[in-house]
């Protein structure tokens, strides 16, 4: 249900505690210890007919007796009377409730199905069962039975584990770091509040500054990649997934699939989300620390400042390691530090100011360090020694560190510090100034690492991709033609000649392939190979065979007719005696391809029952599973992630030119990627797929040997897709007839539109951008602009209109989804001049018929009282309208999509573009 509610359950105006109880160490007496010591200011009141009274506060029978209706019940009570408990909050209208009992069952009959289909139908808010609680400090609630109250601080921890979530809290109670918020979800219902409602929430609570999560599972790819994105594109989200060596080797058709492991999907999940994932619970309290107070390193150098050499050496090994850069001082720094250190001095970053450095020296070298421009972080080392006190140094430090603050003006590299030994008086010095500190310098550069990570996913986040339409343009109804006309004889595999004709519709380059029924045939069409001096492989060819070598089917290097015939009366017996279950058409011929300094790589589609289709790129041949190097990635994928994919494998280093060998086209291997990953996005028969290998050479890539699975995919209901990151949506490209008889070009925003959009900002009226964003605006940021145009095309989606003579951008429309995908809010806005001309009701019909295609249930708007042209159209267009009852500025507007709409909305409302004109060819992020 998105975020609706939600501020009744984490920031509620009354709290009942059901089934509280004076029994000593029992789940109810603890929460409501809990409760009444959080300072919670609303009224608390307990149910339970067996007590008069639980540690002095009177109860009630049931919560119809109670004298108030709560937002929020915290029910502890045992498993069988809760059905009858969310029956009586439904009947009196509390809107949520956090269940921490346990033993409620799962699957039909269970007392959680009665309980979910009950808060549905009332649209009652669950936290749990058997979940630690919620705590929100700011909001003086501690609704749980964890064992330490957590501070206020700006860090929201989403939990699927209590555990976790009361060691974290234990954990911040020692560091002094708060929480805006603590949600322990258990074992969630489908109607509970989920991982994607807490981070919807989180991303636009104010008091937030980042997000923790732990994760087990995910049930709901769809909405759970589309809340992380948003959330992503906010505020950092770190998450430490579970069971990341658990799920063991599965049983997969192709090599692709057995490379696509379950954590490895995941992980490709998080970082397409722009999520920061670590791996332990240690380095999940390191990044709250690090992002919660909003510390950012400006790159990737670091600077190591230390008073012992060997530690210095570890620390920029580990970095190397990690994928981080020493700085390199400049030689202004290099001078200053000759000035101030003694003669000796490692003259080099690590600078090593030897082991009888006190706090002037340490202050005078950090000094220096902070001004160089070449580093982007300082990390302060120090082994105690019995020459100067390390708490001394400390201060001095963190003096430092405080007199660069007070400069606002300065933006100073990120100061980070690793004390060896270190106690609590040193610790709480360093908490005091607000400088992590770390014991060890792993810890310290693994955390740097972390921040710069986080810093290249925000970028990539707000990247504009490169357009590639007039690179590629794939034959989409060609390739559906072939993979129908297979699945009509109930096939799950394509043969060789149609992998062939798949691939040409997407322009993959792969070697011919020709069929012959018997040996004569294979000689005949084996001939115009072998006269153009090419050896040939013959294969036998059954429908019912796809790992051929497996049954002794290929024989390779072939030079002659002769050889070829030959080799065919051999294979065909062989496979016959091999597989007596196959039927075998013949053999396929290939030529051999013979390239000197070609790169084997594998590039495929495998299929995930969680996230779908996922692109796996890496080094081939017949070790592959064995080699290990690959990555994966969800498509849809652009040129900027296809790069990315390439880049994060080891044999992407071998694509460059080395020796007397040429280099690899540097498009060409990530162009190959982006074609296989609109295949899989265009074509949701194609269950899993495998290029192995795939040649890479100067010349450019060919495929050697693929092998394609298809099924028929699963019924989507509307506005659903197989995939995890929705597609770029081109069937929603088209023209809009205005009232004048003109008309426009009108399709969905793509990420490589930021220049068009800042360029249509500047033809907008000042109060008219007013009148859209209630509020002036003068200029826009490329991250601004960003959050407008890179669309998820789930919960997000933009309609742009288009002059059909210029190309320029002269109106917009957008609609922003729930994550239940049940309410959208919209907006619009127009070239100022272009006003009058009907273009504005033209948009708001096509975003009202993309919202029911889409299967959402209410179009709603906030509209300026004052903007009287704009809730003029909105009655027209039927929306029912409603002033805000908190500020009599604004007008609700709301649409119930069930109904007839003003204007005859009917499936010819977009002339439908041809695609060639369309020039959309590829998907964006």
């Amino acid at each position: 249900m998105s975020t609706f509610g939600l501020d009744r359950v984490l920031s509620p105006r009354s709290v009942v505690l059901v089934g509280g109880s004076s029994r000593p160490s029992s789940l109810g007496l603890a929460v409501l210890m809990n409760l009444k010591a959080s300072g919670f200011s609303g009224p608390i009141a307990v149910v339970n007919p067996n007590y008069a009274a639980i540690d002095g506060e009177a109860t009630s029978r049931d919560l119809k007796s109670l004298p108030f209706v709560p937002d929020l019940l915290v029910i502890t009570a045992p498993a069988t009377a809760i059905p009858g408990i969310i029956s009586d909050a439904a009947a009196v209208g509390v809107a949520g409730a956090v269940i921490l009992s346990a033993g409620l069952g799962h699957g039909a009959g269970s007392l959680a199905e009665t309980v979910a289909r009950t808060a549905r139908m009332h649209g009652i808010r669950l936290v749990g069962p058997n979940c630690i609680g919620v705590m929100v400090p700011r909001a003086k609630l501690n609704a749980s039975f964890a064992a330490h109250p957590p501070s206020d601080g700006r860090v929201a921890l989403i939990s699927q584990s209590g555990a976790v979530a009361a060691a974290m809290i234990a954990w911040a109670a020692e560091r002094q770091l708060g929480f805006s918020g603590i949600v322990s979800i258990g074992d969630q219902l489908d109607v509970d509040v989920d991982v994607a409602d807490l981070l919807d929430y989180f991303a636009q609570d104010d008091h937030t500054n980042a997000i923790l999560l732990y994760l087990e599972a995910v049930k709901d790819a769809r909405k759970f990649m589309s809340a992380a994105r948003a959330a992503a594109r906010l505020k950092p989200v770190i998450v430490v997934k579970s069971g990341r060596l658990a799920q063991g080797a599965k049983a997969a058709a192709t090599h692709t699939g057995a490379l696509a492991g379950s954590d490895a999907v995941y992980d490709a999940a998080f970082r397409r989300a722009g999520m920061l994932r670590v791996y332990d619970l240690r380095e999940l309290f390191d990044c709250a620390e690090l992002l919660g107070r909003g510390f950012v390193p400006r790159g990737n150098r670091l600077a190591f400042l230390t008073n012992g050499g060997g530690l210095g050496i570890l620390a920029v090994d580990r970095l190397a390691e990690l994928g981080g850069a020493p700085a390199s001082l400049t030689e202004k720094t290099v001078k200053r530090l000759d000035q101030v250190l003694p003669r000796g001095w490692s003259r080099a970053n690590p600078v090593d100011i030897s082991g009888d450095a006190d706090a002037t020296r340490y202050v005078s070298a950090l000094d220096a360090l902070l001004d160089d421009a070449n580093s982007d972080a300082v990390l302060v080392m120090n082994v105690e020694t019995a020459v100067a006190r390390i708490e001394g140094i400390a201060e001095a430090v963190t003096q430092c560190v405080r007199d660069r603050r007070v400069r606002k003006s300065e933006v100073a590299p990120l100061v980070l510090a690793a004390w060896t030994g270190t106690d609590e008086r040193t610790a709480t010095i360093f908490e005091t100034a607000r400088v992590p500190h770390f014991p060890t310098e792993d810890d310290a550069v693994r955390a740097f690492m972390h921040l710069v990570r986080y810093r290249e996913a925000s970028i990539a986040l707000a990247a504009t991709p490169p357009s590639i339409a007039s690179m590629f343009a794939p034959e989409t109804a060609a390739a559906r033609r072939v993979i129908a006309e297979a699945l009509s004889e109930g096939r799950g595999w394509l043969d060789p000649v149609e992998i062939v004709a798949l691939f040409k519709a997407y322009d993959i380059p792969i070697v011919p392939t020709v069929v012959a029924r018997d040996a004569d045939d294979a000689a005949d069409k084996a001939a115009p190979f072998l006269a153009r001096g090419l050896a040939v492989a013959v294969k036998v060819f059954s429908r019912d065979i796809s790992h051929k070598s497996d049954v002794g089917g290929v024989i390779l290097g072939l030079r002659t007719g002769e050889s070829v015939a030959e080799a065919t009366r051999a294979v065909l017996p062989r496979a016959r005696r091999a597989r007596p279950d196959a039927i075998l058409q013949g053999v396929t011929i290939q030529p051999m391809i013979e390239r000197r300094a070609a790169r084997e790589l594998i590039l495929g589609i495998a299929d995930d029952p969680t996230f779908g289709p996922v692109i796996v790129f890496g080094r081939g041949g017949t070790a592959v599973e064995v080699i290990n190097d690959k990555a994966l990635a969800l498509p849809p994928l652009d040129m900027n992630l296809a790069r990315d994919l390439v880049g994060r494998t080891r044999v992407s280093r071998l694509l460059a030119a080395y020796r007397d060998v040429a280099a690899v086209p540097a498009e060409a291997v990530p162009l190959t990627v982006v074609k296989l990953a609109q295949m899989a996005a265009d074509i949701p028969e194609v269950a899993e797929l495998d290029i192995n290998p795939l040649l890479a050479d100067e010349t450019g890539v060919l495929a050697l040997d693929a092998r394609v699975a298809i099924r028929k995919p699963p019924r989507l209901f509307a506005g659903q897709t197989r995939l995890a990151v929705r597609p770029y949506p081109s069937q929603w490209e088209g023209e809009l007839a205005l009232r004048d008889g003109s008309g426009v070009v009108v399709r969905p925003l793509r990420s490589e539109d930021e220049p068009m959009v800042e360029s249509f900002f500047s033809r907008v009226t000042a109060e008219d951008l007013r009148l859209r964003f209630f509020q002036a605006m003068r200029n826009f940021s490329h991250t601004f602009i960003a959050r407008l145009t890179q669309l998820d095309y789930a919960r997000a989606m933009a309609f742009a209109a288009l002059d059909p003579s210029t190309g320029a951008m002269v109106g917009a429309v957008q609609l922003h989804s729930d994550s239940l995908f049940e309410n959208a809010e919209y907006a619009v806005l127009l070239q100022s001049d272009l006003k009058g001309k009907g273009l504005g009701w033209a948009l708001m019909q096509l975003l009202i018929h993309y919202a029911k295609s889409e299967g959402l249930k209410r179009l709603s708007g906030e509209v300026l009282a004052e903007n009287t042209t704009m809730l003029s159209m909105c009655r027209e267009l039927g929306f029912t309208a409603a002033t805000e009852p908190t500020d009599h500025r604004i007008v609700n507007v709301v649409l119930d999509l069930s109904l007839r709409i003003a204007g005859a909305l009917g499936t010819d409302i977009l002339i439908r573009r041809k695609r060639d004109q369309s020039g959309v060819t590829a998907t964006t992020r």
